[in-house]
């Protein structure tokens, strides 16, 4: 395969979102013939099982663009514990209706950065059920629970030295996992 498309599911709609930065600086660290696409899913509708039948057009469109990618990188806030309701909206809207789950078969990674020491592992783990039900094969290690510090992002809003060569290792992990699952 010549290109790899990836799916890049933010969990946070705020514009300067650490989250988003996280993504983007991401994207920097992978090699070449991997392309990724940023997700909007800031204007679907809440779920409701009822609009199955015609759901809305971004829901159309969300679930087109999961399908066109050969894999997904969730980055991801803690919301009370939890992942934010805006990409559990998202999640449910393109699992269903039953049994037409764009998500299935999507090989995924999974971060988050959080100003907290635990960074959001609870989130992660959380998003780590739901999407093992969803039939995603999930990267397993290395785990990252990112603490937002001083140093984090360099001047150019890629990842600063401190954190580079993890970040890098998690990015090849990640890269041989999409690669694994796609071949």
């Amino acid at each position: 395969m010549s290109t790899y498309r990836i799916a890049v599911i933010v969990g946070s709609l705020r514009k300067d979102s650490l989250n988003r930065q996280l993504a983007n600086a991401l994207t920097r660290l992978a090699p070449p013939g991997f392309s990724f696409s940023f997700l909007q899913i800031g204007d679907l509708p809440l779920y409701s099982q009822d609009d199955d039948a015609t759901p809305a057009e971004s829901v159309r469109r969300l679930k087109q663009q999961i399908r066109e990618a050969h894999g997904l990188l969730f980055v991801t806030p803690e919301y009370n514990r939890s992942v934010p309701g805006v990409l559990k909206n998202a999640i449910d809207h393109a699992s269903r209706p039953y049994g037409e789950s764009a998500w299935a078969g999507k090989p995924a990674g999974v971060l988050g950065i959080s100003p907290g020491a635990a960074g959001t592992a609870l989130a992660q783990q959380h998003l780590r059920n739901i999407l093992a039900f969803l039939d995603v094969p999930v990267l397993g290690q290395p785990e990252a629970f990112i603490q937002a510090k001083e140093g984090l992002f360099d001047e150019d809003g890629g990842i600063g030295p401190a954190s580079r060569q993890f970040l890098q290792y998690w990015m090849e992990r990640y890269v041989a996992w999409v690669k694994q699952h796609t071949a």
